[in-house]
């Protein structure tokens, strides 16, 4: 289980997932940013945590009657109890969101047990109240009927696909009013260093430009005088 430091989670709560995905970019992460998985609601702030896993595979109806609910150690189940404290519990359900993967008193347990968001692929049920939990989540579509419908529950904390991406266990998930994105935990240190770089510039670009000035030379800063007015900037701006 990766750790995160308190630095790191600090810069990552204020940046976007569209500079984080560039800067994974330059990197030669090119799939970083879930398809088709949106908000439900917007906190206000980022959602930021370790990869916590669990994944579905296609349901088998004599292994998946709604009995098995009864098993204390069903892995949906286990792993809402599982799921530590400032992770997000992400959930691979083969994009399908034709039956839930979880619906408001499982996320409202991850809530109170301090997790840090819940994602999945698939879709949640009871979303309008689940929109309305401090817990950050994030899916494709409102789902009505019980997960065992369509998913079988198989695996907690291994390698996942979420949203077409590969999601590793620890891995660190940011999510904001716009998607989501999955930075593999041995660069989230430098990752959000130059986010949080990019993030300082983008806002002196975009007061210029609210200004009036041309976007040549100034974004990307390729006259010295741009660099130099940056720096000052900065320097006024404490950033």
């Amino acid at each position: 289980m990766s750790s995160l430091k308190p630095e790191t989670r600090a810069k990552l709560m204020h940046v976007s997932t569209a500079t984080l995905s560039t800067a994974l970019f330059k990197r030669g992460f090119s799939n970083t940013v879930l398809q088709d998985v949106l908000p439900l609601s917007t906190k206000g702030h980022n959602m930021v945590g370790p990869a916590f896993t669990l994944r579905y595979i296609p349901a088998r109806e004599d292994l998946n009657e709604i009995s098995v609910f009864q098993n204390p150690e069903h892995p949906q189940r286990a792993a809402v109890e599982q799921c530590p404290e400032g992770h997000v519990f992400v959930v691979d359900s083969r994009k399908d969101p034709r039956a839930a993967s979880a619906g408001s008193i499982l996320v409202t347990r991850l809530m109170v047990r301090g997790c840090a968001g819940v994602v999945t692929d698939g879709g949640f049920r009871d979303s309008p109240e689940i929109a309305e939990l401090e817990i950050p989540a994030y899916h494709n579509r409102p789902s009505a009927p019980t997960n065992l419908i369509q998913h079988q529950a198989i695996e907690i904390n291994g390698p996942i696909g979420c949203g077409d991406v590969p999601v590793f266990p620890g891995d660190i998930v940011v999510g904001d009013a716009e998607a989501v994105c999955i930075i593999p935990a041995h660069i989230a240190d430098e990752i959000a260093d130059e986010a949080h770089e990019m993030t300082a510039f983008e806002d002196f670009v975009t007061e210029r430009v609210q200004a009036g000035q041309s976007i040549i030379g100034l974004y990307p800063a390729t006259h010295e005088e741009t660099r130099t007015a940056f720096a000052e900037w900065r320097k006024a701006n404490n950033r």
